[in-house]
């Protein structure tokens, strides 16, 4: 597998390449080559990564629970065989997405949202080969998607804010080994809380980050956002101080391989990983907020409530968390406001005639 370690994201864009073609050459129908190709000037490759993880559940369950099919080999399925779906088929395929065994053995199940993306997949490819003529009808248009129940938004709160950086910089309330590591990691880790709690960046950008996107005269570095745009995000005094302190240890690195041009390494010198950050989130969250499970994610939800609640502007929002479609930012930010309608009760007065002119 080719690694360059100083293009993360042209080395994820290749991984996902390599898996698709396994998934296609092992796990799904010759004719879903055809997809794959046809949808690839307007997906990305994760996007079609997983969508092939989902047709492989969706094509399994058909030759494992559809009579019609059984006997049948995934690999010698056709095209055609897709009209031979019914909408029942396909509703009892969501019904079967709430708890299924892989070969393995291994129990999967699925919330409203997974059996909406794995629905969404088997839409795709019904969609892709109608307009391409080769079915009569799209089926899958006929089922429903599952009602999605709004989820608590979890985020930090003001005071459990500074308490996860004190952590991180002190490494107070760590234990055993973990104790042991953060005199070797405490100004990194410190920088990529500061910088999830300050920009708001996703972990994929954080981890994408090469030394010289970094830019402090301007108090700027540049992102890679999902699907490939380059932007310019800020950040303030307070975050620069954490990233200069790890910008300066990173450049006096000697044992790092001189052509990795990642900006966060692990210790093993090598482009830290999403999985290492997730860890070290969860590391120093499990002491600010144990009662919370905090992610990257989390931290990103975090920013943009603060910055809403800063702004009151939902667009600055969108714009800087790089949200294509606003509604997606209004779901996640416009809903926080418990406060915002303390605030509103607070101007109507039921006594005071003058206070509501």
């Amino acid at each position: 597998m080719r690694k360059n370690n100083s293009d993360y994201f042209a080395d994820r864009e290749y991984d996902c390449g390599e898996k698709i073609n396994i998934l296609l050459e092992n796990d799904l129908p010759d004719f879903c080559r055809e997809f794959f190709i046809g949808i690839q000037s307007r997906t990305s490759p994760l996007t079609r990564l997983n969508y092939a993880y989902d047709l492989k559940v969706f094509f399994r369950f058909l030759v494992s629970e559809i009579k019609k099919f059984s006997g049948r080999r995934i690999k010698d399925l056709i095209v055609s065989d897709l009209e031979n779906i019914s909408s029942f088929d396909l509703e009892f395929y969501l019904n079967y997405l709430t708890c299924y065994y892989t070969d393995d053995g291994r129990q999967v199940k699925n919330s409203e949202n997974g059996k909406a993306r794995k629905l969404s997949a088997v839409r795709h490819l019904y969609k892709y080969f109608f307009k391409k003529g080769s079915l009569s009808c799209n089926m899958a248009e006929r089922v429903d998607t599952p009602k999605i129940h709004d989820k608590e938004i979890i985020r930090l709160e003001k005071d459990e804010i500074p308490a996860l950086l004190c952590a991180a910089e002190t490494g107070g309330g760590l234990g055993g080994r973990q104790e042991s590591f953060h005199k070797h990691t405490k100004i990194r880790d410190s920088a990529i809380i500061a910088l999830f709690l300050g920009t708001g960046i996703r972990n994929s950008e954080l981890v994408g980050l090469n030394i010289d996107d970094v830019d402090f005269a301007n108090n700027s570095f540049v992102v890679t956002r999902k699907g490939g745009n380059r932007v310019i995000l800020y950040f303030n005094e307070e975050v620069g101080g954490f990233l200069r302190d790890y910008y300066e240890q990173r450049l006096s690195n000697k044992a790092a391989a001189p052509d990795d041009k990642a900006l966060f390494l692990s210790l093993q010198n090598t482009r830290i990983t999403t999985r290492a950050v997730q860890n070290i989130v969860k590391k120093y969250s499990g002491v600010a907020a144990p009662l919370k499970k905090i992610t990257p994610h989390k931290l990103r939800s975090t920013f943009g409530t603060q910055l809403y609640r800063n702004t009151g502007d939902i667009y600055v929002v969108a714009d800087v968390l790089g949200h294509k479609d606003v509604n997606t930012t209004k779901k996640h930010y416009a809903a926080i406001t418990d406060d915002i309608r303390r605030k509103a009760a607070a101007e109507i007065s039921i006594t005071d005639s003058d206070k509501n002119k």
